[in-house]
């Protein structure tokens, strides 16, 4: 159940005397980023201000995530577990998670080959800005758009030439090649990788 202000009473609220477990995932790649407890002013609280707020049980207060550090979780979307007594919450980290200094409070845990396109993609944002000489990714942005379509033309050649005429290595590297360039050329544009996702969803929901 997708949780709003609307439908917060008819969580389970009795079973853990008004708490419940929330479990933080980062919207874009699905990591687990850490785990709080919310009683109903924390989720309201939240769902008000669109940033992740839970409940101290040792302070016996509300506490927003970032308050001090700036690292706040800005919340896209929670939903409940079959039971009800559970609330898992899609959020966009700005900075890291743990108050160690790093992404996530589960470290070890491994991130899926399917989603490391999209944790790519936040590395390519983060280079948008920086100096041209520094990587070769803001060397990129700083020719602009039209070299940057180019570039992605030129890949799906190689991709092409290299299905028909060399080697699965050869294959697999300028496939990797044509989908950093693709990354690149959609932040140009402003386009989240979601939202291509989104049209690939919609096309496959008509079938």
């Amino acid at each position: 159940m997708l949780i709003t202000q609307d439908n917060i009473s008819q969580l389970a609220w009795d079973k853990m005397a008004g708490m419940m477990p929330a479990i933080i995932q980062h919207q874009d790649t699905g990591a687990v980023l850490m785990q709080g407890y919310m009683n109903v002013q924390a989720l309201e609280q939240t769902l008000n201000s669109g940033l992740a707020t839970f409940y101290s049980r040792a302070k016996q207060a509300l506490w927003c995530k970032g308050e001090t550090s700036g690292n706040y979780l800005k919340v896209s979307q929670i939903v409940t577990d079959c039971d009800q007594d559970s609330l898992l919450i899609a959020c966009r980290p700005q900075g890291p998670t743990c108050h160690l200094g790093t992404e996530s409070c589960f470290p070890e845990q491994a991130i899926s080959q399917q989603n490391f396109l999209s944790q790519l993609e936040q590395v390519i944002a983060s280079r948008k800005n920086d100096a041209p000489e520094d990587s070769y990714t803001a060397h990129l942005f700083s020719r602009g758009t039209t070299k940057i379509a180019q570039k992605v033309g030129e890949e799906g050649v190689e991709v092409a030439l290299a299905a028909v005429a060399e080697t699965k290595e050869d294959l697999l590297g300028e496939c990797a090649d044509l989908f950093y360039h693709t990354l690149v050329l959609l932040q140009d544009q402003n386009i989240e990788l979601s939202e291509v996702m989104a049209v690939l969803q919609a096309r496959h929901q008509k079938k």
